[in-house]
Formats: structure tokens, sequence, C-alpha cells
């Protein structure tokens, strides 16, 4: 088996559009919660979100959408793209910046590219109503590729001439973190060099208002307290949206290209829980499985772990079953204990986003030397007492990293990270 390194990575997020932003946001524990416009309507009981700043992408046009300026996106482009097509695109152009490829680097086909998103319920209700409404000869020719799932990879893979592998992932919350694992089997068996992950969401009312009736979304009208996971009073996850890219790369190929390296990826695990369409088990079963995986693929013992980047989105039953998971792993008031830490009390839940910008984030942590802390907890949950939950950033430096997905029908992914 290969080995398989981060070189490089590209953040469109909540809390920061570069990695200087994300990476001050995360030690400083800023977080991305607004009073979000859209939703402060009698009839909407959520008020909070978490959008992504400095994009206007609220029109079904495309040719009206803003971006920064540092991004130039053809016409012919955007036509085909959803508003998480245009997030990825500049995540894309960053992440190929932060590792210094060039267009012979990765348009060959050693190179490939693994996307997760949930489409585009934004977009692609827009063009249902003009199929019904005008006729089928009226809808936006670019109109399918722009609005369903796999946009993020037809959109990617055709512009940057990727030429190896491509697929989407659709395991829901867990949908970036299979991505990556399953990238990282590409390198670690020699099928290819190099491997770009994305996972990217809308993050907009029509992506995130739904999980609403699934009483999923938090109700607080405080932004501050709208996104708590681990804490007793937690009451539902904040939406977010945007895009992160994570390049892998094989240690041939670092050292053929002298590239900078964040940390190794040293392993991953899955499991399912066959419990529930859309609850976790409430012992964490399947979620324990995976790190368990996790673990014999790393060929780490859960004493080696130093930092834990937990899925926990701040709803009551999730947050729960992930805690009792990582209980029966690593034990209760152990010496050996990790420090624990869900970043999505800062940038809110991404849904499919989640698992790769996580991942990224715990890359950072480990070259940068810091554990962010778990924001927003005012009274830890007793069923959590005897984890090591941080409540502010340490200044130490990772060795070993966990970091947990849980999507939808009881799908897990856990990831290892490694100092080098």
């Amino acid at each position: 088996m290969r080995k398989v390194f981060i070189t490089g990575v590209g953040f469109i997020t909540s809390i920061g559009n570069d990695l200087a932003t994300v990476t001050e946001s995360l030690r400083e524990l800023r977080h991305g919660m607004v009073l979000y416009p859209p939703f402060q309507k009698p009839d909407i009981p959520v008020k909070v979100a978490a959008p992504i700043k400095d994009f206007q992408t609220d029109s079904t046009d495309a040719e009206d959408w803003v971006f920064p300026a540092r991004y130039s996106i053809r016409r012919e482009l955007l036509r085909g793209m959803a508003p998480h097509g245009v997030y990825a695109y500049c995540a894309m152009l960053q992440a190929l910046e932060d590792a210094k490829l060039t267009e012979a680097d990765y348009s060959n086909n050693d190179t490939g590219l693994y996307a997760a998103s949930g489409g585009s319920p934004f977009l692609l209700g827009y063009y249902l109503e003009r199929l019904r409404k005008f006729g089928v000869m009226r809808c936006q020719p670019l109109g399918i590729v722009a609005s369903i799932s796999g946009t993020v990879n037809f959109n990617l893979v055709s512009h940057f001439k990727i030429k190896g592998a491509s697929t989407g992932f659709s395991s829901a919350c867990a949908s970036s973190a299979h991505a990556l694992g399953f990238a990282f089997d590409e390198i670690a068996l020699g099928r290819q060099k190099r491997m770009f992950i994305v996972g990217a969401e809308d993050g907009n009312v029509e992506s995130i208002l739904p999980f609403a009736g699934m009483r999923a979304l938090s109700v607080q009208t405080d932004p501050a307290q709208a996104s708590r996971p681990f804490d007793a009073a937690r009451d539902g996850f904040v939406g977010t949206g945007g895009a992160t890219v994570v390049v892998l790369e094989s240690e041939e190929e670092v050292e053929r290209r002298g590239a900078k390296v964040y940390c190794e990826v040293a392993g991953w695990g899955q499991a399912s829980d066959g419990h529930n369409v859309a609850i976790s088990h409430p012992e964490g079963t399947g979620l324990r499985v995976a790190i368990e995986n996790a673990f014999r693929s790393a060929d780490i013992t859960p004493d080696q772990v130093d930092y834990v980047n937990a899925h926990a989105t701040s709803t009551p039953i999730g947050d729960l079953s992930e805690a009792r998971a990582l209980k029966a792993i690593f034990g209760s008031n152990s010496p050996t204990r990790p420090a624990i830490s869900s970043t999505k009390a800062l940038t809110g839940h991404g849904l499919s986003l989640a698992g790769a910008m996580e991942a990224a984030f715990c890359a950072v942590a480990i070259r940068e030397g810091f554990m962010p802390g778990s924001a927003h907890i005012t009274n830890l949950d007793p069923a959590c007492e005897g984890l090591n939950i941080i409540r502010s950033t340490l200044p130490n430096r990772p060795n070993v990293v966990l970091s947990n997905s849980s999507g939808f029908g009881g799908a897990n992914v856990a990831l290892v990270l490694k100092r080098v």
C-alpha cells in the first residue's frame, strides 16, 4: 500500500473564503452564523443560518451572480453551474495554487476527482417549474447538469481537463468523507497518483429549510447559541454551504515535485448502523465499528489519537449517539483521552460538504499546530461527561487525528490523519 498525503486545500466557507482566514477563525473560534434575512418571516420558525460571504448567487440567472474579483469564470461555464459549483470552482483554484500544481501535473491519466453534493434544489425546482409552465423546449439547455447531484464533478472534471478516475458520492452528510476514503484507496492501491476531493453545497433556503420539517434545525434566535454541539440545551443544527477541495498525492509524486505536505492520510473505515433511515443508532454502533475499521486500516491504537474532530451537528440524538461511540472506543476518564471538538459550532453543518471540510480543518490543525475548541458550550450534556471535550483552542500540534462523519441511513465514515 502506497502512502498518501494531503498537499493542498481550498476553502469557501462560512468562516472564511481562503486558508488564512479559515485558520484564524478556527484558532480564535470565530463562527459564521447570522440571522439569515430569508428566514425572517413569521411562518418560518428557523432564524439562523451560516451563509457564504462575498458571493451573491440568489438569482436563477447565473449571469447575475457576483463573486470576488480575484476569480474569473467564463459565461459558458457559469451557465452549467449551480451556486455551489461556483464555490467549488473557486476552492479548486485555491487548492491548485496551494499545492503548486500545473496543468501538466493534473490533466493526465494519473489524476482523478471525486466530488459530493446534494445537487441544487434551488435550481432544480426553478427549472421544473419552467418546464411545467412554458413547455419542454423552453428549458435551459444546461439546466440538468447545473442542478442534479453530479453537477460539481461534471463541471470541474470537464473544465480542468481531468482524465483519471471521476465520480460523485451520495451518502448525505457522509458523502465527501466517503469520497476522500475511496480517493485514498485509488492512490494507496496504485491506481492513481493524485486525487482531488470536492465537497460543496448551495447553503440557501431550498437546501437548508426542508430540514425544519424533520425538526432537525435549531430554532434559536441568537447566532452564538444556535449551534452548540454537546451542550445540554442544543436543539438542532445550523445549515451552511460553500465548498472545500482537498488534494491527495502519492509519496512518489510528493518526492518528485518536492511538494509541501500537510499530513498523511493514514487510513479510513466505514460501517452502517442498519437501524433507521434518518436517525443514528442510539448507541453509536455503526460509528464505533467505522472507527475500529479506520484504526485497523491506519495500524494505530486508540491511545495514539490526540484529537477527534467529531461529526456532532448539535442535534439532541446525533450528538448523544456519537458520544456513546467515542466512550466505547476511548473509555471515560482515561489518562490518554484525546481532545474532542466539533467545528460545526463555528461553521454550521455543511451536509455532504462536511466530511471534506472537516478533514481539511484537521490537516490545517496538524500543520499549524493547534486543536480547535468546541465553541458555545454553556452546560455540557451530562451524557458527555468523561469525554475530553475541549472548550477553547489548545496550542498543541496533534500527531494523530480522527475525523468522523455520519449520514442518513446510518452511513458512518472515520478518517485517520497523521503528522509527518
